[in-house]
């Protein structure tokens, strides 16, 4: 083989090697990520009733940990000015159990399954959304309530928890609904920006779990799944009634919640990509 024929070889080569360097270093662009989580939603829209059911009570339940994290840190944790900030770590612990183990949680959904409703508006697809956000929720409820009977009625935790755990879940509930609509309304941007961010951060994804869910909580935000086990645990120890835990909590951080995840974040992420995707196959 001659010479000049090897240097172009090796030319080829070098070329073909700094292009899958330059696309491995670039970032995805808003319509990549948008594609890749309207994928993920797609994804979720297929499954079977049954398995979003289980997956839904496996969230209610691992949820509960981002409130038992906190009594842990509130109770064993020097009483000193700085000590609510480390506190509020332990309110992540259930979210990178939730998020990282891929549960259904009912706040993520409301930009994944969103995004793929964006792009076909149909009667079929708000029937799809709608059949997957009320089977959720209700699962990731009945997660909470079967957790939070649990820790109230077993020894299943130490008895030293439930001072900080009683004290914590008051905190939440006890706010008027207008306020508890309006503290959820962060809470689901700040949810829908991980979601958003996810695609992105690759080796960093712990990170970006722990530091936005830890805002959430330093914040005093208010989410709908990890608040139903604080609301859950009063309601079985017969602190908390029917009324005020629906109506004054409940729906509240609900509306909150979805207004943040879907009508601000989701109809962002929407804006700035539509008109790019309008002259691409999203398939």
């Amino acid at each position: 083989m001659s010479k000049p024929h090897n240097d172009a070889l090796a030319r080829t080569r070098e070329s073909v090697a700094e292009e899958k360097t330059v696309r491995d270093a670039s970032k995805l662009s808003s319509r990549l990520i948008y594609e890749v989580i309207r994928r993920d939603g797609e994804e979720e829209l297929e499954r079977p009733v049954r398995s979003l059911i289980w997956s839904g009570i496996a969230a209610g339940i691992m949820i509960s940990f981002s409130v038992l994290g906190e009594a842990i840190f509130r109770t064993y944790l020097p009483d000193t000015p700085g000590s609510y900030l480390v506190e509020n770590l332990g309110y992540s612990l259930g979210f990178l159990l939730v998020i990282l183990g891929r549960m259904q949680l009912f706040t993520e959904n409301t930009i994944t399954t969103v995004l793929p409703l964006m792009v076909e508006p149909t009667r079929r697809k708000f029937a799809e959304v709608g059949r997957l956000w009320l089977v959720v929720l209700s699962a990731n409820v009945v997660g909470a309530f079967a957790i939070a009977t649990l820790f109230a009625h077993t020894p299943a935790i130490p008895a030293e928890l439930m001072p900080a755990l009683v004290s914590l879940s008051e905190h939440a509930v006890g706010m008027p609904a207008g306020e508890s609509f309006a503290r959820a309304v962060p809470a689901g941007i700040l949810i829908a920006a991980i979601v958003w961010m996810l695609p992105q951060a690759e080796n960093a994804t712990f990170f970006v779990i722990l530091v936005f869910t830890w805002l959430i909580a330093a914040g005093d935000f208010t989410h709908v799944v990890a608040g139903s086990v604080e609301m859950a645990l009063l309601a079985v120890r017969g602190d908390l009634g029917f009324y005020a835990a629906v109506f004054e909590f409940f729906l509240p951080v609900l509306g909150g919640n979805v207004v943040g995840g879907t009508a601000i974040f989701a109809m962002m992420a929407w804006g700035q990509v539509r008109h790019e995707l309008a002259h691409t196959d999203p398939q």
